[in-house]
């Protein structure tokens, strides 16, 4: 498993006093307000302020002081210790222990790996790289998913709801 977890990712400066527009890639965006450091590039960072918005977290992180240095910081991850993060309701995991994971199906078929997991409103849509290197799209509904294993690394989903909203890639 990976020591830090992603948080956010840096869309752009604000303002003139160093701040950073973050786009959070966490379920509560009220956890931000919490952090006391972060890690942009495996440098730690201490949170000064967090404001939190609808749509976006602005940070302001110690030694960070002007717009020019916030510049610096576009594009970047930014990263919290495991043990830092916030602690997952039964059933729940985080995106970096799922990545990577061997996805099956309940009657042993093997799918690929989890490459990609994007959050959208109504449900994950998961991204599979299948073994000849094609990719397999499809939505992580609760009908489709039968269990999570991140121990020994292994997704199954259940065969016919699965063959009912994938997307194949040709």
């Amino acid at each position: 498993m990976k020591e830090r977890l992603i948080v956010g990712e840096v869309l752009k400066p604000q303002g003139i006093a160093g701040g950073l527009k973050v786009r959070p890639y966490v379920d509560d965006v009220r956890r931000f307000g919490q952090l006391k450091r972060v890690y942009a590039e495996d440098t730690a960072y201490k949170v000064v302020k967090a404001q939190i918005g609808a749509d976006a977290v602005i940070l302001y992180l110690a030694g960070v002081a002007d717009r020019n240095a916030a510049e610096l910081f576009r594009g970047k991850f930014l990263e919290v210790d495991r043990e830092d993060a916030a602690p997952l309701e039964e059933g729940r995991y985080y995106i970096a222990d799922v990545l990577g994971c061997r996805a099956v199906t309940d009657e042993g078929e093997e799918l690929g790996t989890v490459e990609d997991i994007q959050s959208k409103p109504y449900a994950d849509v998961y991204t599979l790289k299948t073994a000849d290197g094609k990719r397999i799209v499809f939505p992580l509904l609760k009908d489709v998913l039968q269990s999570i294993d991140v121990k020994e690394g292994v997704l199954t989903v259940r065969a016919k709801r699965f063959s009912e909203v994938a997307l194949y890639e040709n």
